[in-house]
């Protein structure tokens, strides 16, 4: 199922969402131009790789925790994460402003990354991606338009396309529980250790969007007036 677009219209405009991904893109695309044992290095060393965070008694442990949010391993993995975002992070974002967005994307994708490193403690896999701050965003948009409509393309027999509407709270429950039972699943095989989804992120992530979501959305602001005839 490959998500494109929903049935809820910000009222402004997502500032904080598009710079996001314009970063993301940019750094992607910087990635394109580096060599093999660049690109390599440059993902050691600002990817976030489990044994070397919990072996380092430095600061800059906690660094990739944060850059490892902006890198991406390929094509399929940026275009669908800022597909993701693109979807459903103005929605959020407009609930909480420009800046409280961007403080819920990072605590969201900390979360997410505190997560893999629990579940993972001896990796030496480099973890890269935005899908843990994005699926707190996800969480976020569950708790807030629940009853909003996820247009899916459905691929039929690989090339017909079949677009549907879906509830958001059955689009993205679905996509939650799909998450859970890969990540008990390859807990039990350890398939991480050589490479794969960072599938716990994505819970952590999740459960931290559904968590947060209240602390973070924007409450309407008082007014108030000299005597109660005013201002009718």
């Amino acid at each position: 199922m490959i998500p494109i677009t929903d049935t809820v219209r910000a009222r402004r405009p997502a500032v904080m969402t598009w710079t996001i991904i314009a970063i993301n893109v940019l750094i992607f695309l910087n990635e394109t131009l580096m060599g093999r044992r660049t690109l390599m290095r440059f993902t050691y060393h600002y990817g976030l790789v489990p044994a070397h965070f919990w072996s380092d008694p430095t600061l800059w442990r906690w660094v990739p925790v944060f850059t490892s949010m902006f890198i991406h391993g390929g094509w399929a993995h940026i275009i669908s994460n800022m597909l993701a975002l693109y979807i459903f992070g103005d929605n959020v974002e407009d609930r909480m402003g420009p800046f409280r967005f961007l403080v819920f994307y990072l605590l969201s994708g900390f979360i997410a990354a505190m997560a893999h490193l629990w579940f993972y403690p001896d990796s030496t896999v480099p973890t890269v991606g935005a899908s843990g701050a994005i699926a707190g965003v996800l969480g976020a948009y569950l708790v807030l338009y629940p009853t909003a409509s996820v247009i899916t393309m459905i691929p039929v027999f690989f090339f017909w396309p079949l677009f549907i509407d879906i509830p958001a709270l059955i689009y993205l429950g679905f996509w939650f529980v799909s998450q859970l039972l890969n990540g008990v699943l390859a807990l039990s095989v350890r398939t991480f250790q050589s490479g794969g989804v960072a599938w716990w992120a994505h819970i952590g992530g999740f459960i931290a969007g559904i968590a947060l979501v209240w602390l973070f959305i924007e409450r309407p602001r008082r007014r108030f007036y000299p005597d109660e005839y005013f201002p009718w």
